[in-house]
């Protein structure tokens, strides 16, 4: 399982919001196929076909946990997990 499929893991799980690596979630949501902006230190993320816009920011490294829930909740509307679609 890669470094990325581990994490997709456990945000689905939901278990650790507070310990999600920014730069993790960043790589995921790219590999994912969202398109990235940068304002200042909002990351600013969307994907055709999706409605939601993801605005993360890092604290110490790590993501704000509230916005990993809203990356977890479009991740299983929109079934981009792939094998993961569906919490384990």
């Amino acid at each position: 399982m890669s470094q990325q499929d581990t994490l997709l893991s456990k945000i689905l799980l939901g278990a650790s919001d507070a310990n999600i690596p920014f730069a993790q979630l960043w790589q995921l949501l790219n590999k994912l196929g969202f398109d990235e902006r940068n304002r200042g230190d909002h990351y600013i993320f969307t994907k055709k076909d999706v409605e939601e816009i993801l605005n993360l920011q890092h604290k110490k490294g790590k993501a704000k946990p509230y916005q990993v829930k809203k990356v977890r909740a479009v991740i299983l509307k929109y079934q981009l997990g792939g094998q993961y679609h569906t919490p384990l």
